[in-house]
């Protein structure tokens, strides 16, 4: 199995106040890279987790855990949200699905 997609982990931090201008400035977006396996989601899988057949969804690899806080993933200019989740012994997985309308 290949570790050769550059999968980012992206965490949304939320703009803070400014009393000058009475409004909040720009959220801002903390990106960490991680080497990943990324490959189509089974049929069967998307069976059981959606109950049909879902467009837009992958199955992430890494070859050792993720536990830094993240809000969602990025895949070139493509943005996905976490739907499952499982962390084995020494490898964590991910089922993710395409989130429409989302910016990098």
């Amino acid at each position: 199995m290949r570790y050769d997609t550059p999968v980012y982990f992206q965490e949304i931090i939320p703009g803070t106040y400014d009393p000058e201008t009475g409004d909040y400035r720009e959220d801002t977006i903390q990106e960490t890279k991680r080497p990943a396996s990324v490959m189509n989601t089974g049929e069967e899988t998307l069976k059981l987790l959606y109950g049909s057949i879902k467009q837009g969804s992958l199955t992430i690899q890494l070859q050792n855990h993720y536990n830094a806080p993240f809000s969602r993933i990025r895949i070139g200019e493509t943005i996905y949200q976490v739907d499952v989740s499982r962390k084995l012994r020494v490898k964590h997985t991910f089922i993710v699905s395409e989130v429409q309308g989302c910016q990098k």
